[in-house]
């Protein structure tokens, strides 16, 4: 099937990094990419008042326009809910009737429809199915804890979802025979990464950035929450600086855990050893990743992390936690180590040995070959041929 003259709806919670990189792909074989993002106007009031745990739901946070292909358009679609449990709980029908506004008002055609996380994304592409008789594929990037979560909970409008979809698509394979209890076509296709993210050369790198030349750097990413377990990577860094002086860890990212995170670090006394350096962007990224030894995802829960095949992409080393996807993908230790999750005695020896290693930086980046945006946007290509046929 000629794919060059559809026209393909997306239903989006934003246009960034994991989601706007496979689309801008992805629209190399289509005719037209209509993404309608998801957004909470209540969160504007962000920009004025230090309600900072608002600032991800903002409009001008969760779209990034910048490289964006012409076949490819961009539609805001405000909701006004409570930022609560509650509220998200009663997202789906809002989302439909916001997302029918925006089809009616622009008239946009399409031939299928591709949803990005289940909720409440994916309740609004099978809703969607129903009413214009159109394909629906579901991509599913939630948690392992979300995705556990929801299949003991039996909740009847994820349940509706998963069943109704033509094709689910699972970021991991180990979900999969789960998923295939409410629908027969089931996929696993992970995440990938851009070619922004390639080896460079790591004293440009940390020239550019200022970083210490003598010192062995562990980069880590992530918004600072619970489910990211930065709080065991810094009781980590404890024993790792009582053993080895000469290293530098440094924590990336946005989030409301910053002020316990500090005190943390301050009460172990390792200001000298960890840094928190708040949000980098995605240009910025591919540089800190080359710039540093060793990158490291301490995460209790994940789907399959984007920012393991970013390290990867860069030729780099990977240190984390055996949940999710990731061990699906760090399958030697050529290209990484494991260690249990919440187990800060554990990563630590992990850390450390890796910062002993040798490490092929060529090998790592060729066995990252299989995962770039382009290869991903080619499998999901098949996919949308199985649903339309």
């Amino acid at each position: 099937m000629d794919f060059n003259n559809k026209k393909l709806l997306v239903i989006s919670h934003s246009y960034t990094n994991f989601q706007k990189d496979p689309l801008e792909c992805l629209a190399n074989f289509l005719d037209s990419v209509y993404v309608l993002v998801r957004y909470n106007p209540i969160a504007n009031i962000s920009k004025y008042l230090p309600v900072h745990y608002l600032d991800p739901f903002r409009w001008d946070s969760k779209v990034d326009l910048a490289t964006k292909p012409s076949n490819i358009e961009v539609f805001p679609t405000p909701i006004l809910y409570t930022p609560t449990e509650r509220g998200y709980k009663g997202l789906g029908d809002k989302h439909f009737k916001a997302v029918e506004k925006v089809i009616k008002r622009n008239n946009v055609k399409f031939d299928l429809i591709h949803a990005h996380f289940t909720w409440s994304s994916g309740y609004v592409g099978v809703k969607l199915k129903e009413k214009y008789k159109k394909p629906v594929v579901i991509t599913i990037h939630e948690n392992c804890e979300w995705f556990n979560k929801e299949v003991s909970m039996n909740y009847p409008l994820i349940n509706y979802t998963w069943k109704n979809a033509n094709a689910l698509i699972r970021v991991n394979k180990k979900d999969v025979p789960i998923l295939k209890n409410f629908n027969k076509n089931v996929y696993s296709i992970p995440n990938g990464f851009p070619p922004s993210f390639k080896p460079l050369n790591k004293n440009e790198c940390r020239s550019k950035l200022l970083w210490p030349a003598d010192k062995k750097i562990i980069f880590s990413l992530g918004g600072l929450v619970e489910r990211k377990g930065f709080n065991y990577l810094i009781d980590a860094m404890k024993i790792i600086a009582e053993r080895k002086k000469n290293v530098l860890c440094l924590i990336g990212g946005p989030g409301p855990l910053k002020n316990r995170l500090e005190k943390q670090i301050e009460k172990l006394e390792l200001k000298d050893y960890i840094k928190l350096v708040g949000g980098k962007t995605h240009d910025e990224i591919p540089i800190w990743m080359n710039a540093c030894d060793l990158f490291v995802l301490p995460s209790l829960s994940e789907g399959n992390p984007t920012v393991m095949f970013e390290c990867l992409g860069c030729g780099k080393p990977f240190v984390g936690t055996k949940v999710g996807g990731i061990p699906e993908i760090i399958i030697s230790d050529d290209y990484g180590l494991l260690c249990e999750p919440g187990d800060p005695k554990d990563l630590a020896e992990k850390i450390l040995f890796a910062l002993k290693k040798q490490w092929n930086s060529k090998k790592i980046r060729d066995y990252a070959e299989q995962f770039t945006w382009e290869k991903i946007a080619k499998e999901t290509i098949e996919i949308y041929r199985d649903v339309m046929r």
